[in-house]
């Protein structure tokens, strides 16, 4: 049973690349995440109902993996509603990442993302709260004067 939930979890871990995924080097956080959810479920159920077995170790290292992903994922799309100037759904999916994945390194960016959201919305109060946990926690940030929402999509080959 333990095999199972190992290869569910592979199926759809190895999901998200896709042929042209690897080709083209495509960002995992670009795409949609519900495989990497799935699989992270699937690694999940096999670490806690098979602590024991010889997939668990490779699981958890996937796991951490996986959460990295989404949490990228989500910054992701928060620079995206920043570059629409949407500013109220940037700093919800910024709030989300630090609610929800509060360890992984997107965190970082996250933070940057709502300094940006905060001042454009002119809630200095919040802007000023949030700079300040960024330069407490990341004294060497590189977004500490901003979030870089240009670049090249991996799709775009020109």
């Amino acid at each position: 049973v333990d095999y199972a939930y190992y290869l569910k979890g592979l199926a759809n871990f190895n999901d998200d690349l896709g042929f042209l995924g690897n080709l083209v080097e495509q960002d995992l956080s670009e795409r949609d995440p519900r495989a990497a959810r799935e699989a992270f479920l699937s690694f999940k159920e096999l670490v806690t109902r098979f602590p024991e077995s010889k997939y668990a170790e490779d699981s958890l290292a996937r796991m951490k993996y996986l959460v990295n992903a989404l949490a990228s994922h989500e910054v992701h799309v928060a620079k995206y509603y920043i570059k629409r100037e949407a500013w109220v759904a940037a700093a919800n999916r910024a709030k989300e990442v630090l609610k929800t994945y509060p360890e992984a390194p997107a965190t970082e960016e996250a933070l940057a993302v709502l300094v940006v959201a905060y001042d454009r919305l002119k809630l200095t109060d919040l802007r000023d709260d949030a700079r300040r946990v960024l330069q407490l926690n990341f004294p060497d940030s590189k977004y500490a004067k901003g979030v870089n929402v240009e670049g090249k999509a991996w799709y775009r080959f020109w």
